[in-house]
């Protein structure tokens, strides 16, 4: 593993070491202190702070880069080159380019390539994926995500935060938080052909931006609606999807009931989350790895989320001026 930040203290590293064939052998961080009191803590075996020494270690056969995205490319590109699986932490990296760059590599070598979109193997989102694939609530013809939180403390103070930094994150907290949603919603709903938005920093707090509208069409002819406020003044989290015979409604980040409407019917149903977040994704990699079942997040997935969040990103709508 490559990173030791807090994303992998409770959500991820467990997860590969609890599944069974899987070791977490060995993990890397640039501060040696700090991967020596990682290593200690989670009981890995060996520590780095050399990532090329990790990645070409013998015993080695995978690697999970767990890193900030603009140094995704740079280690995913040092990993296929030597000849190993990997898995990227989301979003996979700040460019859809980067993203393409990054899967050719691997399609070189016919080397697996996952990304950390751990919520397409959720059970609370693959029962409304199932509700939509047997047609509870009928011809899917919309869907719209509300999202906004108020700035935290951080951003207030104007720490340094690298979620914020535009050279890391263009679109601030919409790079890392609007990403798991968008590439939920291509999961549930199919591939999208158009997208568009406007981003603009209204805060002046931080660099990227904090404030994100967008829209989009998926292949299927559904369309979609989007709002990202990351100042406002309490968190919100809500999805809708409207069909011609009902809706479901549920959110993106939180453990509300999940909601299907339709005719004079209401079901709600508690799906919780597992102690390790990432836990049946890293179960479905092992299921791909030896017994060639499909991963639902591949590089090749991620890089279309990519593209979806650059295209609302790039502030093509024009505005007329009276």
């Amino acid at each position: 593993m490559i990173g030791c930040g807090s994303v992998t203290e409770l959500k991820s590293a467990p997860a590969y070491q609890k599944t069974e064939g899987f070791e977490l052998y060995a993990v890397m961080g640039r501060d040696i202190t700090k991967a020596k009191d990682y290593a200690k803590r989670h009981h890995v075996p060996h520590f780095y702070d050399d990532a090329e020494a990790l990645i070409n270690h013998p015993e080695i056969d995978a690697i999970y880069i767990a890193t900030p995205p603009d140094s995704h490319e740079y280690y995913a590109l040092k990993v296929a080159e030597a000849g190993k699986i990997c898995c990227i932490e989301k979003p996979m990296a700040p460019s859809y380019e980067a993203c393409v760059r990054i899967n050719a590599a691997f399609e070189d070598r016919k080397l697996p390539l996952f990304v950390a979109y751990y919520r397409r193997s959720l059970p609370r989102f693959l029962q409304i994926k199932e509700w939509i694939d047997q047609h509870k609530i009928g011809s899917i013809r919309h869907i719209h995500w509300h999202f906004s939180k108020p700035a935290n403390a951080m951003d207030k103070s104007r720490s340094y935060n690298w979620r914020t930094d535009a050279t890391i994150a263009p679109g601030g907290y919409f790079d890392d938080l609007a990403s798991h949603g968008l590439d939920l919603i291509v999961f549930l709903l199919g591939s999208i052909k158009s997208a568009e938005g406007m981003a603009e920093n209204k805060l002046g707090l931080y660099t990227a931006k904090d404030n994100i509208t967008g829209h989009w069409k998926h292949s299927s002819g559904v369309t979609g609606f989007g709002t990202w406020d990351f100042g406002a003044d309490k968190r919100e989290d809500v999805v809708k999807i409207y069909g011609n015979e009902g809706n479901i409604t549920f959110s993106v980040f939180g453990e509300d009931p999940i909601i299907l409407e339709r005719d004079d019917e209401t079901k709600r149903l508690n799906i919780a989350h597992p102690e390790h977040v990432q836990w049946h994704h890293v179960q479905n990699m092992k299921a791909n790895l030896l017994e060639n079942a499909m991963h639902p997040s591949t590089g090749e997935t991620a890089a279309h989320t990519a593209w979806v969040m650059e295209r609302i990103l790039k502030n093509k709508i024009e505005v007329i001026n009276n």
